[in-house]
């Protein structure tokens, strides 16, 4: 059987992304979101918040960067990675969530209501493509007395 390594989640940013730049030139942008996880203790039902750093690689990252404000509502896509590493004669780790497709689901932040999709394609490269959201009170041309 094959290992299985893919995380969904969606929450809202804690704090504004960074952006910065490899040696290489290759952007990183680094964020983190809060998710809310409702609990029952007891007879009442209490709210506990989990916090996940995150990394967006490439022209995903420029892109997205001044979107990711804090207090906007995210989708997230992606994987789990454990960088390993010394310090002071100790064995540290941390876990981070690579993104894979993140998608801005409004709420907080500068741009309102506005849902973007985000997400890497096939050659490596960046794609975008906007969600609509459509209203019954709309006129979408089609008459009321539908025969079934």
């Amino acid at each position: 059987m094959a290992d299985l390594n893919h995380v969904v989640l969606i929450g809202r940013l804690t704090r504004d992304s960074e952006l910065k730049y490899t040696a290489g030139g290759q952007a990183v942008c680094k964020f983190s979101i809060a998710v809310n996880r409702r609990k029952k203790s007891g007879d009442q039902w209490e709210d506990e918040a989990n916090f996940f750093d995150i990394v967006l690689w490439g022209k995903q990252g420029e892109s997205l960067q001044s979107y990711l404000v804090k207090g906007k509502m995210i989708g997230v896509d992606g994987e789990l990675r454990q960088d390993r590493w010394q310090q002071d004669g100790q064995n540290r780790s941390k876990v981070e969530i690579i993104a894979n497709y993140v998608q801005l689901l409004g709420g907080g932040g500068a741009s309102g209501g506005d849902r973007q999709n985000y997400h890497n394609n096939s050659s490596g490269g960046f794609s975008s493509g906007e969600s609509q959201s459509y209203s019954s009170s709309k006129d979408d041309g089609f008459t009321d007395d539908i025969p079934f």
